[in-house]
């Protein structure tokens, strides 16, 4: 299966500008990719990449004063297969875990551990460990959080969606994860397009997507709060502690957002 995704996002900007922008597809997808990728901008203006302590790719600018058009395609070849399950996949002991695996242990940002680590201690605790324990807390938050649109914030932490029972995609994903955490399951917060294929109509709006990725087994496992069903199609653009480590764009300055598409499609054979 061949998908075609990218973005357009656009920003008005009354001052040269620094930006920091994540919008390139995750580097363990590079061997999918068909063609080049490209991060395009209008007017043309020098842009620098680099990869963080997580092993995204970033890209540098500073944004001119005025308009700026940021946009990116890419076509990649996918198995068109939906997320695997693997029910049997047992959770190790926090002394058994790598060392790189600690850090999503943490609490961060986004992940408040210490104020949701007795809750989960009372409602998971006590029940299966690994697999069904993270797919039993996916489960809680994917009915205890209702999704809309229109209430997004970027402020909200996890034990704020908890409390308010509203979010979106990434407060689905930062509840799940910092649930995980408080039980000593390391998981890492995850961004990419997520479009609709195999799944039935209404479609709504196309954004980026939130999800994330547990340890277990000595391996990191897909699993996705929001929608709570294997789904086809994911194109991994970055992972980190939680949404602060993988913003889509990070403007060091005043600046307005005018314009925001991504688009997420199956290339027919």
């Amino acid at each position: 299966m061949r998908i075609s995704a990218g973005c357009q996002i656009t920003y008005e900007c009354p001052q040269p500008t620094p930006m920091l922008l994540m919008i390139s597809p995750h580097p363990s997808r590079t061997p999918d990719l068909i063609g080049p990728h490209q991060v395009n901008f209008e007017p043309a203006i020098p842009a620098r990449h680099y990869r963080d302590g997580f092993g995204n790719t970033c890209t540098r600018i500073v944004a001119p004063t005025g308009r700026l058009v940021i946009s990116t395609k890419l076509l990649v070849q996918d198995t068109g297969r939906p997320d695997p399950l693997l029910p049997y996949a047992r959770q190790h002991k926090v002394e058994d875990l790598p060392d790189d695996a600690l850090v999503y242990l943490l609490g961060s940002r986004y992940c408040d551990t210490d104020k949701l680590g007795d809750f989960a201690w009372a409602q998971f605790g006590q029940g299966p460990e690994g697999w069904a324990r993270v797919q039993a807390i996916c489960d809680y938050a994917h009915n205890h959080i209702k999704f809309d649109y229109m209430k997004a914030s970027a402020t909200r932490s996890a034990h704020d969606a908890h409390r308010e029972q509203v979010g979106v995609c990434r407060d689905f994903a930062h509840l799940a994860v910092t649930l995980c955490r408080c039980v000593n399951i390391p998981a890492r917060y995850c961004t990419g397009y997520l479009g609709d294929i195999g799944m039935p109509p209404p479609y709504g709006p196309m954004d980026f997507a939130a999800w994330f990725e547990v340890y277990l087994d000595g391996a990191w496992h897909t699993f996705d709060a929001r929608n709570n069903t294997p789904r086809i199609g994911r194109i991994l653009m970055a992972r980190g502690r939680d949404a602060t480590d993988v913003a889509i764009t990070t403007t060091f300055g005043q600046c307005t957002m005018t314009d925001f598409q991504v688009f997420t499609d199956e290339v027919p054979a």
